[in-house]
């Protein structure tokens, strides 16, 4: 029986660092890079700039992922590395209030450390999946952590939000001031919400410590779970479609408040955009899960897909702000829901005593693919001279993923997994 305390728990995690995904690297980051941390910079410049932060951040993490995955599943201390990359990132957040009008440099160091914790710690999060649902309502609990993380995102984003419009009435300067602000309230927030998870999230532990023969043994797990992967087609088979289509998804998360600003929209459009995301998104992740169990979790994600597909196309030929929020509408109506749903099909193909370490595999394609995204964003952009073509260019994304995952079995592949791990 599934115990209630612990699902919650655990969901309430993504409310705690989805304040840090709203406000930072969706928000505030991107317009304060342009306007405060690169001020007087090309556009298109400090596009790229952004662009490849985003980029050496999420190599870091294919680097160690698979690695500390397979250290934390054999030393059952998964818990452990979630919260020694939670407060990297909460501390840096705070950091990033200290950094100076102009210095850029420093801002993307102290933002890549950041969303090294940020997306370090959501590999152990994601891992945790097994440990407090069963398969019959994976998609559900899958489901409930991303629409909490909509909403609590979006409730202190409102609030810093509020922050910046009426920054007199809160005692600040200007403007600059409240979002330096809004940097520090993130940290308080996703430190006190991740102690639920701390508290009341059981994960069956061996008595071992962290030590040489303990990474030794993670390394020779890897080295050994990497070898049987590569003979399990469908099982890459899935983690390369994956690879692919959230690509496109995490491209569209990082760069659109910086594309919206290489059109000429003002910030405040811009943050009612990412508000209308945060709110519609929390109820359209509900939905997409109560679809997966009435359908097919499978079809879901296809669904998905195709609208992503006439979302970039929207997107490359929109003018008027009106129809910039209708793009964040569409965004809402499925992101949530395409996270949500590929990582419960995901885990409903692999052991859940590999948890980690296969979670580690599934989130180093996925950071891999916000390697190039924001990368090929970058590159088109200082070659084309043209942001609508530098996002067009994601589309392949989505259609090479949908390629692959139309060929994905997840019952046979689940059968192979278990038995080549036997």
């Amino acid at each position: 029986m599934e115990d209630k305390k612990s699902i919650y728990s655990w969901a309430l995690y993504d409310w705690a660092n989805s304040a840090y995904a709203t406000t930072v690297m969706a928000g505030f980051f991107p317009l304060f890079f342009k306007s405060y941390f690169s001020a007087e910079a090309d556009v298109t410049v400090s596009t790229a700039h952004l662009g490849f932060a985003n980029s050496l951040s999420s190599f870091i993490i294919v680097l160690l992922a698979p690695l500390l995955g397979a250290i934390a599943d054999a030393g059952s201390i998964k818990k452990r590395f979630l919260f020694l990359f939670s407060y990297l990132g909460i501390s840096m957040s705070a950091i990033l209030s200290l950094v100076g009008e102009g210095q850029w440099q420093v801002a993307v160091f102290v933002y890549v450390l950041a969303n090294i914790g940020f997306m370090g710690s959501n590999t152990f999060y994601d891992s945790l999946l097994s440990s407090v649902s069963k398969e019959k309502n994976v998609d559900f609990v899958s489901s409930l952590g991303f629409s909490l993380g909509y909403l609590g995102g979006g409730i202190l984003f409102a609030m810093n939000v509020w922050m910046l419009q009426d920054f007199t009435l809160f005692g600040f300067a200007n403007e600059a001031a409240a979002i330096k602000a809004s940097f520090i309230s993130v940290a308080v927030w996703w430190a006190l919400f991740s102690l639920p998870l701390l508290f009341f999230v059981e994960e069956k532990r061996k008595k071992t410590q962290l030590k040489v023969s303990l990474i030794k043994q993670g390394y020779l797990r890897l080295k050994s779970t990497f070898g049987k992967i590569s003979q399990l087609r469908g099982l890459l088979l899935f983690l390369v479609a994956y690879w692919l289509y959230i690509d496109g998804v995490d491209t569209v998360i990082l760069m659109a408040v910086d594309y919206g600003m290489a059109l000429g929209f003002n910030s405040h459009n811009l943050i009612l955009a990412l508000l209308i995301v945060q709110f519609v998104g929390f109820p359209a992740t509900l939905l997409f899960a109560k679809l997966a169990q009435i359908w097919d979790t499978k079809k879901a994600i296809f669904l998905a897909i195709s609208m992503y597909l006439f979302i970039i196309s929207w997107a490359v030929v929109m003018r008027e702000v009106n129809e910039f929020y209708i793009l964040a509408i569409m965004i809402a109506l499925v992101q949530g829901g395409i996270q949500a749903l590929s990582r419960s099909y995901y885990s409903k193909m692999i052991p859940h005593q590999y948890a980690a370490e296969f979670f580690g595999f599934y989130n180093f394609l996925g950071k891999f693919a916000t390697i190039l995204g924001p990368l090929l964003v970058a590159v088109v952009a200082l070659f084309s001279e043209s942001s609508r073509i530098a996002i067009g260019s994601v589309s392949i994304f989505f259609i090479l993923g949908a390629t692959l995952l139309f060929f994905v079995d997840e019952k046979k592949v689940a059968n192979d997994v278990q038995t080549a791990l036997e």
